[in-house]
């Protein structure tokens, strides 16, 4: 390692921590999402000294590592652009790891950046100073990530760091994308840059491959001779042109169209072929000919439901085989790798001239309209109940956002019962399931999109991963007013509904209070919201959420933060 030893050479030559924050701005990161430490050093020095004269990312000061990574989240889910996380050393990086695990289950890159402990005990101006530095350093730190990164690495003395920058952010925007992981050493940070030997500036990643046409071709002729085709899908609508290209194939077509899973609006609710975002797909599957799985890891639950024998199944997307899930077997006769959105187009065009297909635009009609009414029904057999019934929720929420209202859900209600119609207007829960995500992610997709209402609508238990204290901080500190939504059930619901379906009929189904599921005596969440300057109420009884909503949101859109408890049944 080239050693410094003169304080005076870093104030008129380039620091390596300087070279890579200017590098990140180069590539296009307009945000790095921080919870610093004593690494951290070189990087607010090379901030300090930054008279304005070079473009350096805005830092977003965020409590806890886990937050920051889910603001990453809801910035690319809103933008499609990455953003950075930096984060202090191993225990920074042990707060990162439930985020992480969502974000590499969900193909959401992000850079995430952490120093490491200073490597040498002297000899440096940024040699080790502190107990900690020993107690922190780790043999592999790296190895804490790997699982779930796509590419991890070490800065090292006399490696031009802009080189390195490039590398992950290309590897991470590479479909399909995901999380990097690059540890900063103080010592290398605080040397002098080593310059890059070309400096090209060019689209993050690799170009996308297309499907083959002979792929498309076959599947295409599937589903002309289909009476009932089907589309699966979980992410297709996280671009904007995902989301078109799907509405449009779909409607020329008549193909229906079922998002199982959905962690993006893939299809808005109120077009002819949407029926909705079943939990159960058995009653679809079992009517379908042929179903097409488009960006769908778990398409359906083969315990509960699965195609019929004779049913033909195409999957289509970048990984069609989703290689970072260790055990999957679905059913497939045609698997058909390259961009899907590229996939939808080219199927529309093989498929020929809209199709008439009466007798089947008639058949989803009436599924549509047999989901209204059951719908309808609910709400008025519910909307009095007490507590609050899910649906009574939804119906409310329906009836006061704005129609582009970005909702964030982290099962606060079902998406099945909101109306969802523009692109990008909706960030579902994560199959790796790291709860508390919806806070983060929330305040990330306000930041990106700040004349857009966002709504984040989630369970008790949700609320409480979510590092609220945190949130509400960064809500305050930002100026980022969201209306959050608590639906208190009292209760770890998931993991009643887990134990009822694996014992229906077992003792804990017959006991008074099931054990290790029961959250009372609940807190006053409106309270947390109070404590750092923003409006919060608690509702009971239903006849009172429109209003509440109402000032709630009246308060939002004056720049207010506010928070309502809304205490509800034990459902969905």
């Amino acid at each position: 390692m080239d050693q410094v030893t003169d304080k005076s050479a870093l104030a008129t030559t380039d620091m390596s921590a300087e070279a890579f924050l200017g590098r990140l701005a180069e590539r296009g990161v307009e945000y790095v999402f921080a919870n610093a430490g004593t690494d951290f050093a070189p990087i607010i020095e090379a901030v300090s000294r930054n008279s304005g004269g070079r473009k350096f990312p805005r830092f977003v000061t965020a409590p806890h590592e886990n937050l920051a990574m889910a603001m990453a989240n809801g910035y690319y889910r809103i933008t499609g652009k990455p953003a950075a996380v930096m984060v202090h050393v191993t225990v920074g990086t042990g707060n990162t790891i439930n985020m992480l695990m969502n974000m590499a289950r969900d193909s959401v890159p992000v850079m995430l950046c952490a120093g490491r402990t200073p490597i040498t005990e002297t000899g440096h101006i940024a040699s080790r100073n502190g107990a900690i530095h020993w107690g922190q350093e780790s043999f592999d730190q790296g190895g804490m990530v790997r699982e779930f990164v796509k590419w991890d690495y070490e800065l090292r003395s006399g490696q031009p760091v802009g080189a390195l920058v490039d590398r992950a952010l290309d590897i991470a925007m590479s479909e399909p994308r995901g999380p990097v992981y690059m540890c900063l050493p103080r010592e290398v940070l605080a040397d002098e840059a080593v310059p890059m030997r070309r400096d090209n500036v060019r689209p993050l990643g690799i170009s996308v491959p297309v499907p083959s046409q002979q792929a498309i071709d076959e599947a295409a002729a599937l589903i002309k001779k289909a009476s009932y085709p089907l589309i699966i899908t979980s992410a297709l609508g996280r671009s904007v042109e995902g989301f078109n290209a799907l509405a449009a194939l779909c409607e020329d077509h008549a193909i229906p169209v079922i998002q199982v899973n959905a962690t993006d609006l893939n299809l808005a609710t109120d077009h002819p072929m949407c029926l909705g975002f079943p939990v159960d797909p058995g009653p679809q599957l079992n009517q379908a000919d042929v179903v097409i799985v488009l960006n769908s890891g778990v398409p359906w639950m083969p315990r509960m439901a699965k195609p019929k024998p004779s049913t033909k199944v195409i999957h289509i997307g970048m990984d069609p085989l989703v290689a970072r899930h260790p055990f999957r077997e679905y059913e497939a006769d045609l698997v058909i790798g390259g961009d899907s959105v590229a996939g939808v187009k080219m199927l529309r065009e093989a498929l020929g001239k809209r199709g008439a297909h009466d007798a089947r635009r008639k058949t989803i009609a009436a599924a549509r309209d047999e989901m209204k009414k059951a719908n309808d029904k609910l709400i008025a057999q519910v909307q009095h109940e007490t507590p609050i019934h899910p649906a009574w929720l939804a119906h409310c929420i329906n009836e006061a956002k704005a129609k582009d209202a970005i909702i964030v859900n982290e099962l606060g209600t079902s998406p099945a019962r909101l109306d969802l119609t523009e692109p990008r207007s909706f960030i579902g829960t994560s199959l790796a399931g790291g709860l508390g995500a919806a806070l983060g992610s929330a305040l990330g997709a306000k930041l990106a999109a700040p004349n857009r209402e966002v709504i984040v609508a989630m369970g008790d238990g949700s609320y409480m991963f979510g590092n609220p204290t945190p949130y509400h901080f960064v809500q305050r500190s930002e100026n980022l007013p969201i209306l959050t939504i608590v639906a208190n059930n009292h209760s770890w619901l998931a993991v009643k509904q887990s134990t009822l379906a694996v014992y229906p009929d077992g003792a804990a189904s017959k006991a008074n209070n099931m054990p290790i599921q029961d959250l009372n005596p609940s807190p006053a969440f409106e309270k947390v919201q109070e404590s750092c300057g923003g409006y919060g109420e608690s509702v009971e009884d239903p006849a009172k959420l429109p209003a509440a909503l109402k000032r709630a949101l009246e308060k939002v859109r004056a720049g207010i933060p506010a928070l309502l408890n809304v205490h509800t049944q034990g459902r969905r």
